[in-house]
């Protein structure tokens, strides 16, 4: 019995394979001391793909189905094995089995911001992050470039790889949409489908199609982003002389608030000084508006002959006999 057990254990009657847990990209079907019988019947379930390696070179892709293995059912391995008629012998090759199902959730974000030249605001350090979605698509092709001959292969080993890829694109993207950063804020859905067709290609090259990007936020440095706000703040207020005004008028109540303490009446003072600069502004320009406005007085009258009156001093005419501003005679 013994004998007869390890004989029966060198051929295979049946290949299928299930992922043990999530993550699993590729799952090499154990093939070590064993031969596929033939008429072997293979389960290729939905959301899988199974690979057939002989010698080094694929041969068969299968999909979702059920086979039985011959040499209509593998056309390529009969042809790379010259089997000119149905083989009758058990036979080895490497099955390896995908999971094309959608990886979701799949998170990406700028390690470090990214330089681009906006027309608003010049060079700024841009950041990001959202989520993406993407599945096997092209076993061969994922087989030959990325995963090669492991006997598994999951999620994490290429993830780094698809990160980089995708800031890569993004900073392309915004060089090339000349759109400013407000409205790239503002427009995140039109931006994730712009950065998703720049994508497609390169995840085609590796064997994957690219279901869904999201770009969840854009934000800028700390720094940049006070910046921003101030020259956001600038715009709303428009005339610097009534936000000068403003801010007076606004710091008055906390310096009001506040005088008992040191800071209270440094800021008083200041409230003060900003005031009294505005005020004198003001007077200085109004004093100017009526300079340019004020009548001329009329020429003193020449020529007239002169006396002083002998009381208070005042000039009069020399004819006169009183004084005009004191009213003493001048007999």
């Amino acid at each position: 019995m013994a004998l007869l057990d390890f004989l029966s254990q060198q051929f295979i009657d049946v290949i299928e394979w299930t992922e043990d847990e999530d993550g699993i990209l590729v799952g090499r079907y154990p093939m070590a001391g064993m031969e596929i019988q033939n008429n072997a019947r293979l389960t290729v379930r939905e959301s899988q793909m199974a690979v057939f390696i002989n010698e080094g070179r694929l041969a068969d892709v299968f999909g979702p189905g059920l086979y039985t293995l011959n040499t209509q059912n593998l056309p390529l391995l009969t042809d790379l094995m010259n089997w000119d008629k149905k083989f009758e012998s058990p036979f080895k090759s490497d099955v390896y089995f995908f999971s094309t199902r959608m990886q979701t959730a799949q998170k990406w974000g700028t390690a470090t911001p990214i330089s681009i030249r906006d027309k608003e605001f010049g060079a700024v350090r841009l950041r990001g992050y959202g989520m993406y979605s993407w599945h096997v698509f092209d076993p061969q092709v994922f087989h030959q470039k990325v995963s090669g001959t492991r006997d598994i292969y999951r999620v994490i080993d290429i993830e780094s790889q698809l990160r980089n890829t995708i800031v890569g694109r993004m900073a392309d993207v915004f060089a090339q949409s000349s759109v400013p950063f407000l409205d790239m804020a503002a427009n995140q859905m039109d931006l994730s489908r712009r950065i998703a067709e720049a994508l497609r290609p390169s995840f085609a090259e590796l064997g994957l199609a690219l279901d869904t990007f999201v770009v969840e936020n854009l934000s800028l440095p700390e720094e940049l982003q006070k910046a921003l706000d101030a020259r956001i703040g600038m715009n709303m207020v428009g005339d610097l002389g009534r936000f000068t005004q403003y801010q007076v008028a606004s710091s008055l109540p906390t310096a009001a608030a506040n005088e008992g303490g040191s800071a209270g009446a440094g800021v008083g003072i200041g409230a003060g000084l900003a005031a009294g600069q505005v005020m004198a502004q003001q007077i200085v320009g109004s004093l100017r508006s009526q300079d340019s406005t004020a009548v001329t007085p009329p020429p003193a009258v020449t020529g007239v002959a002169k006396k002083f009156c002998t009381n208070c001093g005042q000039a009069i005419p020399r004819t006169a006999k009183f004084c005009s501003e004191c009213g003493k005679s001048q007999g």
